[in-house]
């Protein structure tokens, strides 16, 4: 059994049964973290039946994404773990943006950091304005007046490369950036927050944009209408 089988363990003691999962060998399955109670092992996850890494390809997809200032390591991994799902092709960090260098990012990726190609830059202004130089669409994703909804906009034949661009958890993306981008998105929202946490928003926006796009160019899945 390797540390990529999991187990669940149960605790035997009637008045906790927590469930919780672990691998053989993990010290801490021995006992309940919460009673300290003994456990027994009552599932194994099957790996080998899981859907293969090659059901999609991202080979006509060139989604890119930047990073302008996000200041939480774990919103950086955790966008570096769903952009590896989404085959983004690219990561830059820009201004405080924490590197997988860091170890919370590395925790929170869980190797997705290692797949991804990332590079780092002090100004963001000054990499936007060269990935335009070099071809690159700027996508906004920012909740302004003038932002187009996600779920209204159309991808499916979208070839240019593309870089979306997710802003600061608390003053959103540079307005330099805004004054220089191709389009900005919003995503819709129906409770009384304004927004997002950024890690969130990305998901939402990148699994839309990507798979659009894939499913458009003869994926086995295709979207329902929205």
């Amino acid at each position: 059994m390797t540390e990529t089988e999991y187990r669940f363990y149960e605790c035997e003691n009637p008045s906790c049964q927590l469930r919780f999962p672990g691998y053989e060998g993990f010290s801490k399955g021995n006992r309940c973290p919460l009673c300290r109670s003994n456990t027994r092992a009552v599932a194994i996850i099957d790996n080998q039946n899981r859907r293969s890494k090659n059901e999609y390809s991202n080979r006509d997809l060139q989604y890119y994404v930047l990073l302008d200032n996000i200041r939480s390591a774990l919103n950086v991994g955790s966008i570096f773990r769903t952009s590896d799902g989404m085959g983004i092709r690219k990561i830059y960090l820009c201004g405080i943006s924490p590197s997988p260098d860091n170890s919370k990012v590395s925790k929170t990726a869980l190797g997705a950091e290692v797949n991804i190609p990332w590079e780092q830059s002090n100004n963001a202004i000054k990499k936007v304005n060269s990935l335009k130089s070099n071809g690159f669409k700027i996508w906004v994703l920012e909740d302004l007046p003038s932002a187009e909804l996600l779920y209204k906009m159309d991808v499916t034949s979208q070839v240019t490369p593309v870089v979306l661009i997710i802003g600061n958890e608390v003053s959103g993306v540079d307005p330099g950036i805004i004054e220089v981008c191709d389009k900005v998105i919003s995503i819709p929202m129906l409770g009384k927050k304004s927004s997002y946490n950024v890690a969130t928003a990305f998901g939402i926006a990148a699994s839309y944009l990507v798979y659009c796009q894939s499913f458009s160019q003869g994926s086995l899945k295709t979207l329902p209408s929205t």
